[in-house]
């Protein structure tokens, strides 16, 4: 299982991105892209291509995650995202993934969230529960829950 993070730019330099945590636990099992709308990335491309890749966005969606090798996961605001997603026809080609949270976000290091919507963190560790990851699920939670903690929050705002 393979999860890329289409990443928005101006999400490479916040120490509130959640990413960061997906990349350093999977390792080599993720791997981070800066969108860009002129230059879509070509390996991805190819890979949307020969099949076995879904998006996870919300909206009308299929919610079956067999099949599935590669999860894309667009990485920003949810502003953010809904610009990537509606400037990228290669996107919307995608088949779209959707899933059902078993809790509400937890992530609260911005102001503004969604209610009902996860950061990227959470959405991996629901993702790996989806597949039957217990273990590595766990493992990334912990790490998010240490990253949001009270103590993480104070030092961010410094």
């Amino acid at each position: 299982m393979k999860f890329t993070l289409l990443t928005h730019f101006k999400e490479f330099g916040k120490r509130s991105n959640t990413g960061r945590l997906v990349l350093d636990l999977l390792g080599s099992d993720a791997e981070q892209l800066r969108w860009d709308r002129m230059n879509p990335p070509a390996g991805l491309l190819e890979e949307i291509e020969t099949g076995g890749v879904a998006l996870l966005y919300p909206g009308a969606s299929d919610g079956d995650l067999t099949g599935i090798n590669r999860f894309i996961l667009i990485d920003g605001t949810w502003h953010e995202a809904r610009k990537i997603y509606q400037r990228s026809p290669y996107l919307q080609k995608v088949r779209r993934i959707g899933i059902t949270p078993t809790e509400m976000s937890r992530y609260n290091l911005r102001k503004n969230q969604k209610e009902a919507c996860l950061c990227t963190a959470e959405c991996v560790i629901e993702i790996l529960r989806g597949i039957g990851d217990e273990t590595l699920a766990d493992r990334l939670e912990e790490g998010f829950l240490a990253f949001i903690s009270q103590s993480g929050a104070k030092q961010l705002r410094r």
